[in-house]
């Protein structure tokens, strides 16, 4: 079905507005606050959305089963990643290996608990169902799909003041992407994401993703 331009340029610019002017203005008016209730306010928005588009397919909201056969290859993939990222860690900043569950293990065990629920499942809602489906006219359901997918959720990090968080994530976001796209299913690309969130908080890289970690706008500390 072919588009019209003028929809395709309206696509184009609200992709633009929302996924890169809207961090650069939260940026810079709540530095260093909680983003977690406008990620919540935000992903209420886009179900809405998604469950009123007809053409959109209400189970990849779920579909738990595709997970069994892609386990393999993301387990794989994940400890392979947990054995660079801890052996980077080691050489470059070996205070901070293994820094979380060394000092507070309490915290840790909540962060594994509560992470995959109140952050990731809700990241994933936006970054993959809605702006894959949303904005399918314009990058389509292959790679321009999985890279629009991966620089918005790349960019979005900015708010942890730290280009690592931006490149790791907008590395993460292709993989998450991609998982989506081959499953269809939201469940298995928030189960990966949650690995790989748990591995950066595991083996101490937890500071370049966490909204503690900078003062907020007009230089006062995070409450």
């Amino acid at each position: 079905m072919r588009i019209p331009r003028l929809r395709r340029a309206y696509l184009g610019a609200e992709y633009a507005v929302l996924f890169f002017g809207g961090p650069t203005v939260y940026n810079a008016v709540t530095r260093g606050r909680s983003p977690i209730p406008a990620l919540l306010a935000l992903t209420s928005g886009a179900v809405l959305y998604l469950r009123r588009a007809p053409d959109f397919d209400r189970g990849t909201f779920w579909r738990a089963g595709a997970l069994r056969a892609q386990g393999r290859s993301m387990a794989a993939a994940a400890a392979t990643s947990a054995l660079g990222l801890s052996a980077a860690v080691a050489v470059f900043r070996r205070a901070d290996l293994f820094d979380l569950p060394r000092r507070n293990p309490w915290i840790w065990l909540a962060v594994l608990l509560a992470y995959p629920v109140v952050s990731v499942y809700p990241q994933e809602v936006i970054f993959r169902s809605f702006l894959l489906h949303r904005y399918a006219p314009i990058f389509g359901d292959g790679v321009g799909a999985v890279a629009a997918s991966a620089a918005a959720f790349g960019y979005v990090h900015i708010i942890f003041g730290s280009w690592f968080s931006v490149a790791a994530s907008a590395v993460g976001g292709w993989i998450f992407a991609t998982r989506y796209l081959r499953t269809q299913s939201l469940f298995t690309a928030s189960v990966e994401h949650s690995i790989y969130g748990i591995i950066v908080f595991t083996v101490g890289l937890g500071r370049y993703f966490y909204h503690g970690a900078l003062p907020p706008a007009g230089g006062q500390t995070a409450g």
